[in-house]
């Protein structure tokens, strides 16, 4: 029988500590790279743009806009950003998405009629902004003069402007389109450009529209690829007959080109992405519980 020594039982105790020691130390530090440091790199994913311009369009499904010939600058600019492969509108008719996406509820609008300016208080991206120290603007084409809150004039229509409904929101952060600043460095923080019933492919064609957005966001889209910026063109929601499936292009420096995102999103994830590119701090409504988009940025 071999003799045993204080020494050699040292020894061992202290061979079985570290065959303890290394596997808990690993768990250890893949529970911090899962719930710490993980958890603060996913959040270092999102960049932060200098500026931010959202363009809404009206009522045409993913595959009416994406690979259609009569989109051709849509697509170009999907070719060298990304393009949402599975993004969603909220509900129908239209107006009720413009609210989804802009303050993470549909506020009680269920139909497209007027709503009475300033009567709302929910939080949104604009009062975030603000409440932040950022800044928020909205250029609507076919707006009669800056924060008007007119139902209706000519091819412009108050339902595909949600932020006078809000109090919280200074009726004059509505500009018209005509106010869309040339020098690109003297835009808001995060702002709207709505075209009116025409450009918005709503009562004229895809063409109409596509060419449209060549005209008059070519010049920023430019811009924005160099000077970290962002545009993202979407839709409030589809033709009612494709699950409201809309096109979400998103182009820029800070867009990995050629990206093509499957993971299902809608204008609640939208929104929060808009937030947190931002950095307001905060959620508004659904935004709360939605996901950033990923996948798409350098």
């Amino acid at each position: 029988m071999p003799i045993s020594t204080p020494g050699r039982h040292r020894r061992s105790r202290k061979k079985i500590a570290l065959a303890v020691a290394v596997p808990t130390a690993v768990a250890a530090g893949l529970a911090t790279t899962l719930t710490g440091t993980g958890a603060a790199s996913a959040a270092a994913t999102v960049p932060k743009p200098d500026h931010v311009v959202v363009v809404v369009m009206e009522n045409h499904a993913y595959n009416q806009i994406i690979g259609s010939k009569d989109a051709p600058y849509i697509n170009q600019l999907a070719k060298g950003g990304a393009v949402l492969k599975a993004s969603y509108g909220i509900t129908h008719p239209s107006q009720p998405n413009y609210f989804a996406l802009f303050s993470g509820g549909t506020q009680g609008i269920s139909g497209d009629g007027c709503y009475k300016a300033g009567s709302m208080t929910a939080a949104n991206l604009g009062s975030e902004l603000i409440a932040a120290k950022k800044t928020w603007g909205s250029y609507n084409e076919g707006l009669p003069s800056e924060g008007s809150t007119t139902c209706k004039s000519g091819k412009y229509a108050q339902k595909h402007n949600p932020w006078f409904a809000f109090k919280n929101v200074p009726a004059s952060t509505g500009h018209t389109f005509g106010q869309f600043p040339s020098d690109f460095s003297k835009l808001p923080t995060v702002s709207f450009v709505v075209p009116n019933l025409c450009s918005d492919m709503h009562d004229c064609s895809i063409g109409t529209g596509d060419g449209w957005l060549k005209k008059n966001l070519d010049p920023y889209a430019s811009w924005a690829k160099t000077h970290n910026s962002l545009l993202v063109i979407t839709y409030d929601e589809d033709n009612k007959h494709s699950g409201n499936q809309i096109p979400t292009v998103l182009y820029g420096q800070p867009v990995k080109a050629g990206s093509q995102p499957t993971t299902k999103y809608n204008h609640y994830d939208v929104l929060r992405t808009l937030e947190d590119l931002a950095g307001v701090g905060s959620h508004a409504g659904k935004a709360a519980g939605a996901s950033d988009i990923s996948g798409v940025w350098n």
